[in-house]
C-alpha cells in the first residue's frame, strides 16, 4: 500500500485538514474509544498517502492493512481474511459458535452440511477480534481502495464501523467516489479533493526538474485538478519539448489520459520478461511472492526480472508483492492484450495447488480460457458450492455465471444459467439474474427448464416489489409448473398466496380471492404434506372461506408451524433443514404469521421468540429483519414499547447492513400508540408514498389502521373514523379485526351507531372463530361501546376479565379507559377514578402518549388526583440501553448481550455505565430492581 518514493517528495503539501482528521482518530484509539473514517475521493488524489501517514502517526498502535483488489471482488471475504490474519491467534477466544462461524468463512473448516456462516456470526467474530487484539495497545485497521473488496468483506467491515464504540480501535477506510448505495455510506467520512493552486504548483515544481514554459505549467495545474498523481507523475508523460517548448500540451488529452499513459508507458521501458512479471503480479490478487514466482519459473521468467521494475518505483518485491498504487495495478493489467493476459492467468492456474486452493485456480482457469471449455466450467461449479457454503453468495453467483459462459454444450448452459440466476436473485443481483435468465433463454430450453425460468422471472420481480404484477407472475409459472413438477408448483403458488396479500388493495392483476382460488384448484397435496402444503391450504381457507370457516384449518397449520419452530430450535444437525426453510417462508410470503389472525397471543409471544432466536442461530439474513418486527409488534401490544424500539433498531440496522428495504410496519403501529402527532404522521405519509408507488397495498391497510389507532388515541373521533373505515375497505390477513375495533370505538364516539354496529358483526365473526380470551375481551369491550348501561357494566367488567388473563396490555388499558369513561358519565366517580387511575399509570407507563392524556383528562373531570411519575421512570435512555438494561436484568452476562445484539462486551460495559449513571444505581444488582425500563428516545427506524 506503501506510496512510491518520487524524485525529491514534499510531503502531504496541503493536507492540513485530512491530517487532523486522522490525528483526531488516532487520539480517540489511545484515549480508550473507538472512531472510524472513510476517506474519499479519485483515483491519485493522494488517500493511500493519507493512509500510510496514519501509520506512520500510530506509535504504539498495532496495525493491520489491506487492500481490495479489483480481480478478487468475487471471492467471498478475501479482504477480510487479509485483514484480520494477524489476529487469528485470537480466535479460540471467541465464543464457539462466532469461531465456527469465521472459521467457516476463512475457510480453515467445512459448513455444516455445506451450510454458509451467520454474516453476522461472521461479523460479531470480526468484532471480537478487534476488540481483544486492542486489549494490550489500541488497534488501528487501514483499508485502502475499498471500492474493490469483495461483497462479504465490506459488508463486515461495515457492520463491525458501525458497532465499535469504546474498543480503542481506528478503523480507517480509503475509497474512491461511489454512490450513496455502497456499504460504507453514512459512515464519518472526509472528502479528499484537490490541492489548491499554489500547492499544486509548488508539487509541479517538485516533480519537473529544469525549464517549465509557464503557460504548460498553467495547463498542467488546471487540467490536474489538484491531483497530487497527476502532478507528480507529469514528467513522465510528457516529451522535454512539450514541458519548456512553449506550444503548450497537444489537443484533446485530458490530464487523466496523462496519468494513465504516464503509468504504461513507465511499464512499457522495462525489458519484456520484467513486464510479463509484472502482469502475472498484477492479475495475481493476493501478493503471494512463492505462487508468483512458481508462474514465473513456469513461463521461463528469470528472477533478474524484478529488479528493473522495483527500480522504476512501481512495485516492490519482499515477503509479498505490493504495488506502490493501485493505478499501478490497473494500467499494467487493464492495458495488456487478452493473450498476454490468458498467459499470465494459465501461469498462475498451473502454479496453484488444487488441493489447497481449488477455488482461486478455478477462477484462474477460467480468466485463461479463450473458449468454452466444460473442463474449466465443471470446476467453476464446484467451486460455487464452497463459495455458497462460506457465506459467498455473491461470489458463488459469479462462478456459475461464468461457468455458464464456459459451458460448450447448450442443454448444459441453460441448466448452469438457471442455476446461476437464482444465486443472483439470493444475493440481491437483479442485473445480473436478468443476464443469466435471457441467456439461458437464448437455449434450448424443455418444458420444465421454461416453467423454471418463468418463476425466477416472477421471483425477481417479487423481490424487487413485494407487490404490483408479482402474484400474476407467480401464478402463471405455477401454472406452468403443475404438470411438470407438482411439489415446486405448489411452492410457486403459496409464494403467490403471499404476494397477493402484500399486494392486497393495489393489486395490478388478480387480488387475493382469484389467487386463493387458483391455488385451491391446483395440484394437490402430497400424502403426508409438508409444512408448505399445510401453510397453504390453511391460508386459501382463511381467504375463500373466512376464518370462521377455515378456523380448524389455520389452527392446525400454528400448531405445524409451532412443532416445526421446535424441532429447528432442538435441531443439533442439519436434518431439519427443510422444514426449516419453510418455517422463513411462512415469515416472509405470509406477512403476518398465523397468531394474530387468531387472536393467538401465547403462540404469538412463543413463535415471536422463537423466530428470532433461530434466525439468529441460522443466520438466516433475509428473515431476521422480519422475524425482529414480528416480535417487536407483539411488544407494542404486550404494552413493552422499548423493548419493541429496541427491536426495530435492531432489524432497522440488519437491514441496512445487507441492503435490504426496512420492515416498516412495527414503526407505524408503534409511532401511532406513542401519539408524537408530527412524527407519527410524517411516517406514516412517508411509508404511504413509498408502498404506494411499489403496489404494496398490505402496508397502505396498515398505515390507515396506525392513523386510526393515532387519533383514537388523541380524541380525535372523526378522522379516526375516516382512517378506519379505509383500512377496514379491504380484508387485510393478521390485522383486519384490530382495524374493525378501532373503526366501533371511532364511529359510536362520533354518533355512527349503524356503521359500529356493521362492524361489530364483521369483528364478532373473527373472534368468535379465534375463541381466545384475548378474542372474546376485545369482542366484550366493542360490544359494551354499543350496550345499554345494564349490559355495558357486565360486558366492561368480562371484557377486563378476559384481557387480564392474556399478554396483550395495551387492550386491557383501553377496556379499562372505555369502563372510566363510561362510569363518569353515570356518575359513579369513586369506580371511574380507580378503572382511570389505573388506565392512566399503564399508558404512562408503556409510553402511550395519547391515549396517558385521554385518562388523564377523564380522571381530573372525576376529581381524582394524577399521580406524577417518578424520577427512575422519568430518565431517558436510549434505545440501545434500555434494551441492555432490560437483559442485563434478566441476568445476561456481557458476552451474552453481546452476542445477542451484534456489539462487543466492551461496548456493552460502556453503555451499562451509561445506564447506572441515567437510573441512580450501582450494580446489575440494583438493576433487578427497577421495575420497568424508561422509554427510549431514539428514534424509529
Amino acid at each position: 500500500m506503501s506510496v512510491p518514493a518520487i524524485e525529491n517528495p514534499i510531503g502531504l503539501r496541503g493536507r492540513s485538514q485530512e491530517l487532523a482528521a486522522l490525528e483526531r482518530v488516532l487520539a480517540t484509539a489511545r484515549e480508550g474509544g473507538s472512531a472510524v473514517l472513510v476517506l474519499r475521493g479519485e483515483a491519485g488524489m493522494g488517500k493511500t498517502a493519507l493512509l500510510d501517514h496514519a501509520a506512520g502517526r500510530a506509535d504504539g498502535f498495532r496495525t493491520a492493512v489491506v487492500a481490495g483488489v479489483e480481480s478478487e471482488m468475487e471471492l467471498p471475504y478475501a479482504g477480510l481474511q487479509q485483514l484480520c490474519a494477524p489476529m487469528l491467534g485470537r480466535l479460540d477466544e471467541l465464543p464457539l459458535p462466532q469461531r465456527d462461524a469465521l472459521s467457516v468463512a476463512f475457510g480453515l473448516r467445512e459448513g455444516r452440511q455445506g451450510e454458509p456462516p451467520s454474516r453476522f456470526l461472521v461479523g460479531l467474530a470480526v468484532l471480537g477480534l478487534l476488540a481483544g487484539a486492542a486489549q494490550d495497545r489500541p488497534l488501528v485497521c487501514l483499508v485502502d481502495d475499498a471500492q474493490w473488496l469483495d461483497d462479504g468483506s465490506v459488508q463486515v467491515l461495515a457492520f463491525v464501523a458501525r458497532r465499535l464504540v469504546a474498543e480503542s480501535v481506528a478503523l480507517i477506510f480509503a475509497l474512491r467516489d461511489l454512490d450513496n448505495d455502497h456499504e460504507l455510506a453514512g459512515l464519518p467520512e472526509l472528502l479528499v479533493g484537490g490541492l489548491g493552486e499554489p500547492d499544486a504548483r509548488a508539487l509541479l515544481a517538485s516533480a519537473v526538474r529544469g525549464p517549465l514554459d509557464p503557460l504548460v505549467r498553467d495547463r498542467i495545474v488546471a487540467e490536474a485538478h489538484g491531483n497530487p498523481m497527476a502532478l507528480l507523475r507529469v514528467r513522465r508523460g510528457l516529451a522535454p519539448a512539450e514541458l519548456a517548448g512553449g506550444f503548450g500540451l497537444p489537443g484533446g488529452r485530458s490530464m487523466a489520459s496523462c496519468l494513465e499513459n504516464a503509468l504504461h508507458q513507465q511499464f512499457r521501458s522495462l525489458p519484456q520478461d520484467s513486464r510479463r512479471l509484472l502482469l502475472i503480479a498484477a492479475a495475481e490478487p493476493t501478493g503471494d511472492v512463492c505462487l508468483l514466482w512458481r508462474a514465473a519459473g513456469l513461463q521461463g521468467i528469470p528472477a533478474g526480472a524484478a529488479a528493473p521494475a522495483e527500480a522504476a518505483g512501481l512495485v516492490e518485491f519482499g515477503t509479498g508483492v505490493r504495488f506502490h498504487h493501485s493505478l499501478v495495478r490497473s494500467a499494467v493489467y487493464g492495458r495488456a492484450a487478452a493473450p498476454d493476459r490468458r498467459a499470465a492467468h494459465r501461469a498462475l492456474a498451473e502454479a496453484t495447488d488444487p488441493r489447497l486452493d481449488p477455488d482461486r485456480r478455478a477462477w484462474h482457469r477460467a480468466h485463461a480460457a479463450a473458449a468454452p471449455d466444460e473442463s474449466v466450467a465443471v470446476d467453476l461449479e464446484r467451486s460455487a458450492g464452497r463459495a455458497h457454503g462460506r457465506g459467498g453468495a455473491a461470489a458463488a453467483a459469479a462462478f456459475l455465471r461464468r461457468a455458464a459462459e464456459l459451458t460448450p454444450d447448450p442443454a448444459r448452459r441453460v441448466t448452469r444459467a438457471l442455476a446461476a440466476a437464482q444465486a443472483e436473485i439470493d444475493a440481491g443481483g437483479a442485473a445480473q439474474a436478468d443476464n443469466m435468465l435471457a441467456a439461458a433463454e437464448a437455449g434450448p430450453l424443455d418444458d420444465l427448464q421454461r416453467a423454471r425460468l418463468e418463476r425466477l422471472r416472477a421471483r425477481l420481480v417479487f423481490s424487487r416489489l413485494r407487490g404490483g404484477d408479482a402474484p400474476r407472475l407467480l401464478l402463471d409459472a405455477a401454472d406452468r409448473l403443475a404438470p411438470l413438477d407438482a411439489a415446486l408448483a405448489r411452492d410457486t403458488l403459496l409464494e403467490a398466496v403471499g404476494a397477493a396479500i402484500f399486494a392486497g388493495r393495489l393489486s395490478d392483476g388478480p387480488g387475493q380471492r382469484e389467487v386463493a382460488e387458483a391455488a385451491r384448484a391446483g395440484p394437490p397435496p402430497p400424502d403426508p404434506p409438508r409444512m408448505v402444503d399445510v401453510l397453504l391450504d390453511s391460508t386459501v381457507g382463511l381467504i375463500i372461506d373466512g376464518p370462521a370457516a377455515g378456523v380448524d384449518a389455520l389452527k392446525h397449520a400454528l400448531n405445524v408451524v409451532r412443532q416445526a419452530q421446535a424441532q429447528a430450535q432442538a435441531q443439533e444437525s442439519g436434518a431439519g433443514d427443510a422444514d426449516r426453510r419453510w418455517l422463513w417462508l411462512a415469515f416472509r410470503v405470509t406477512p403476518e404469521p398465523l397468531a394474530p389472525e387468531l387472536w393467538d397471543d401465547d403462540a404469538w409471544y412463543e413463535l415471536a421468540a422463537g423466530a428470532v432466536g433461530t434466525a439468529r442461530e441460522a443466520g438466516a439474513l433475509a428473515v431476521l429483519p422480519m422475524a425482529l418486527t414480528y416480535q417487536a409488534c407483539f411488544h407494542v401490544h404486550a404494552g413493552e414499547f422499548d423493548t419493541a424500539a429496541a427491536l426495530i433498531d435492531e432489524a432497522t440496522a440488519i437491514s441496512e447492513a445487507t441492503g435490504g428495504a426496512p420492515m416498516m410496519y412495527t414503526s407505524l403501529v408503534l409511532a401511532a400508540w406513542r401519539a408524537e402527532e408530527s412524527e407519527a404522521l410524517a411516517l406514516i405519509e412517508s411509508t404511504v408514498e413509498e408502498v404506494v408507488a411499489r403496489g404494496e397495498g398490505r402496508s397502505l391497510g396498515l398505515a390507515e389502521y396506525a392513523t386510526a389507532v393515532l387519533y383514537n388515541g388523541l380524541g380525535r373521533y372523526d378522522d379516526a373514523l375516516a382512517a378506519a373505515t379505509r383500512a377496514c375497505r379491504y380484508e387485510d390477513p393478521g390485522f383486519h379485526g384490530w382495524a374493525l375495533a378501532e373503526l366501533i370505538e371511532a364511529a359510536v364516539r362520533s354518533g355512527q351507531q349503524e356503521v359500529a354496529a356493521t362492524a361489530l358483526d364483521a369483528l364478532t365473526r373473527r373472534t368468535g372463530a379465534g375463541g381466545t380470551e384475548w378474542a372474546r375481551g376485545t369482542e366484550a369491550c366493542s360490544r359494551a361501546l354499543l350496550s345499554d348501561d345494564e349490559a355495558a357494566d357486565a360486558l366492561y367488567g368480562e371484557a377486563i376479565e378476559r384481557l387480564g388473563r392474556c399478554r396483550i396490555a395495551v387492550h386491557l388499558a383501553r377496556a379499562r379507559l372505555l369502563y372510566g369513561e363510561w362510569l363518569r358519565r353515570r356518575n359513579r366517580r369513586q369506580e371511574s377514578r380507580t378503572q382511570l387511575r389505573s388506565a392512566h399509570e399503564a399508558f404512562t407507563r408503556f409510553g402511550a402518549g395519547g391515549f396517558a392524556e385521554r385518562a388523564r383528562r377523564e380522571l381530573v373531570a372525576t376529581g381524582g388526583i394524577v399521580r406524577s411519575r417518578t424520577a427512575g421512570a422519568d430518565a431517558e435512555l436510549t434505545g440501545q440501553e434500555a434494551q441492555i438494561a432490560r437483559l442485563a436484568r434478566d441476568g445476561l452476562t456481557n458476552s451474552e448481550i453481546a452476542a445477542q445484539l451484534f456489539i462487543s462486551p466492551r461496548t456493552v460495559e460502556w453503555h451499562l455505565g451509561n445506564v447506572f449513571s441515567k437510573l441512580g444505581v450501582s450494580s446489575r444488582r440494583h438493576l433487578r430492581a427497577v421495575r420497568s425500563s424508561p422509554r427510549p428516545v431514539t428514534p424509529m427506524g
